[in-house]
């Protein structure tokens, strides 16, 4: 169905309505020329007749005629080809006046308008218009409904006056045949132009589809994605112009891909071979820790920068190697059942948070993650809270709509801090971003908030930070409570690749 405000529709309706706007203009332009002509016609025809029938009959009449006469010449009048009815009046031999209608049960003198009476009956002076005294007027008028056409007229000489009423119903009827024709064709011509409006409307409308499926195509990355072009008009030239700024797109994009890929295998390479000479020094370093009591106190503080810089570094060198993975889409999942309580707990309890943290945690809540990465997120969040905002931490964990299919694990982390300024809080979770310029240094990497986002992306969950009315950040983690629904996980891809 053509949707309201489609463009094929509004063709299709201005069509219509220039056609029927043309074709109404001209069957009335038609009918009202006919309508005229056809009356003209027959109202000249039969005045021209009744006015010389009056002449030949009445007009011979002797002065002061019986009423018997008078009755002749009215029934001699009426009976020509014109058919009409006639009324005479004159005043008889005794004085009196005499009226003779041809068909007394059609025609009386009661049915000859006032007006018409009077205009006939009245006397011009000599020197006005052709110098007759009287003059042959008419009226069309509606009796019971249908047309007729009234004359009279006066003999000159004070003879008898004449009225005279013709039928105009069969040129009533020829004129509503005209009138019926005219209204099919102007429905012909409706339904004809809007099949032509429909034509025109696929011819032009075709190549706008076409185009507007190619640039559909083009959204959704298939870059190779190129138009047929035939014709030189515009909209060959859109086609033209169209595929020319997806050729050039293509280029782009391939360019940037290319850039991309480079930037991103130069990142994994530096990250592995940072990590051959990184163990050394680390080694080094631990051997430099431990032998810290027995060194000289001027060089302790410059062995324990060392060791807490090789640290940071192997920190940054491993996060970096993680955003690879994620930015290359090899990141995978290794599902397994966990007890989120427990995985709480045993990630705060491996980084001796115990004393810092407060955990709201019923066990029993059972999900399908991948613990490792589940416990790199619990870790990033809670490290970050105890860093930035302060102990106690407050963990707690819930679920929401839990046995359905939307099933959801939520985890809330609360510090007590000063919260998060909020020109900041959009950008918490970009990869080094620093809250303060003055400050471009600290101990993070300036990734882990990055890399908890995106181990719960690939988990298809997600991370919100915002500031408690109470004061303090919240992090909230929310994530599926059965990842497998996404796909299968590494397990089963090594085994079918077995």
């Amino acid at each position: 169905m053509l949707r309201l405000t489609s463009l094929r529709l509004r063709l299709v309706v201005v069509f219509a309505l220039v056609a029927l706007t043309a074709a109404v203009s001209a069957s009335g332009i038609a009918y009202w020329l006919n309508r005229d002509a056809v009356l003209t016609r027959t109202q000249n025809a039969a005045l021209n007749d009744f006015r010389k029938s009056l002449e030949d009959n009445a007009g011979s009449l002797p002065l002061r005629p019986s009423c018997d006469r008078l009755q002749d010449a009215a029934n001699r009048m009426a009976g020509t080809t014109q058919r009409y009815e006639v009324v005479l009046i004159d005043k008889g031999q005794g004085g009196g006046a005499c009226t003779a209608p041809s068909n007394s049960s059609v025609f009386t003198l009661g049915a000859v308008p006032h007006a018409l009476r009077k205009a006939v009956n009245k006397e011009r002076p000599v020197d006005e218009g052709d110098g007759l005294p009287y003059h042959l007027y008419w009226q069309r008028r509606t009796i019971h409904g249908d047309p007729y056409l009234v004359g009279g007229a006066r003999v000159i000489g004070d003879g008898p006056t004449g009225y005279m009423l013709k039928s105009l119903a069969s040129e009533r009827d020829d004129l509503n045949s005209l009138a019926w024709s005219l209204g099919i064709a102007t429905g012909l011509a409706l339904i004809g132009s809007a099949l032509l409006a429909q034509a025109a409307a696929t011819t032009v409308l075709r190549p706008v589809q076409r185009l507007g499926e190619a640039a559909k195509q083009l959204g959704e990355g298939k870059l190779d994605t190129r138009l047929r072009v035939s014709g030189t008009d515009e909209l060959a030239d859109l086609s033209r112009t169209f595929n020319r700024t997806a050729e050039s797109l293509e280029e782009r994009v391939e360019e940037l891909r290319a850039r991309e890929a480079a930037s991103r295998r130069f990142v994994a390479d530096m990250s592995h071979e940072l990590r051959t000479p990184l163990t050394a020094i680390t080694a080094v370093s631990e051997v430099l820790e431990d032998e810290a009591d027995n060194l000289d106190p001027m060089i302790a503080p410059a062995v324990h920068l060392v060791v807490t810089e090789t640290r940071r570094l192997g920190d940054l060198v491993e996060n970096l190697m993680e955003v690879t993975r994620f930015d290359a889409g090899t990141a995978r999942l290794v599902l397994d059942d966990v007890d989120v309580a427990d995985q709480v707990t045993a990630c705060i309890d491996a980084r001796a948070w115990l004393d810092a943290v407060e955990l709201d945690a019923k066990r029993g809540i059972m999900a399908r993650l991948d613990p490792r990465r589940l416990d790199v997120i619990l870790a990033n969040l809670i490290g970050n809270a105890l860093k930035h905002g302060g102990s106690p931490v407050r963990v707690s964990v819930r679920t929401v709509a839990e046995g359905t299919p939307e099933s959801e694990l939520i985890v809330e982390v609360k510090d007590h801090g000063p919260g998060i300024p909020e020109d900041v809080l959009p950008h918490v979770f970009d990869r080094f971003y620093k809250a303060s310029a003055s400050r471009p240094r600290s101990e993070g990497s300036g990734l882990g908030l990055s890399i908890a986002l995106e181990n719960a992306h690939i988990h298809g969950g997600d991370i919100t930070a915002a500031n408690s009315a109470r004061g303090g950040a919240v992090f909230t983690l929310r994530l599926p409570l059965d990842a497998s629904r996404l796909g299968p996980d590494e397990d089963e891809d090594e085994q079918d690749a077995q």
